[in-house]
């Protein structure tokens, strides 16, 4: 028996965390034990990076891992109503919790703002009435309040270094 390096973040769960599972196991095996970790209720999902469904617990995980294992996130949220500003607009849509900040930044700045792949590259996604900006990598569904399933980002450039 093998074992496959899962690497999760999710609700209370803002660091990118790791564990071992068999490869023999399925996803409801690895939901069950990420639950229980982290007192989350048993109607938590389980969804892998930047899917829009929860994975179905029969699924077996070898099925989703690569040479390096598996990235998942683990909500009670289905889904996480987004918003982003930028200028005096703002766009709307929903995305699994296990969307990372960067494809959400994609989604605003280049199909909904209409900003090239360069213009995007000098903006960030920053949270609202904040100076924080998140990483990349993050799942959106950490960056929630526990109870909701809304988050809002400002669409900020990034600061020119000159020198």
């Amino acid at each position: 028996m093998k074992n496959i390096n899962i690497f999760y973040q999710g609700e209370g769960v803002t660091a990118l965390e790791h564990v071992e599972i068999g490869d023999h196991e399925t996803f409801g095996t690895l939901r069950d034990v990420l639950a229980k970790k982290h007192d989350l209720a048993g109607d938590a999902c389980l969804f892998i990076e930047d899917e829009a469904e929860p994975i179905a617990d029969d699924a077996p995980i070898a099925s989703k891992a690569g040479r390096a294992g598996v990235k998942v996130h683990i909500h009670r949220c289905r889904a996480i109503q987004v918003t982003v500003h930028f200028n005096d607009k703002s766009v709307h849509d929903k995305f699994a919790p296990g969307a990372t900040v960067a494809r959400v930044k994609r989604w605003a700045a280049i199909r909904k703002f209409g900003m090239t792949e360069e213009e995007a590259s000098d903006h960030h996604l920053q949270l609202a009435g904040t100076t924080v900006q998140p990483d990349p990598g993050t799942h959106i569904g950490t960056l929630v309040t526990s109870g909701k399933c809304t988050i809002e980002f400002d669409l900020v450039s990034t600061p020119k270094v000159n020198g």
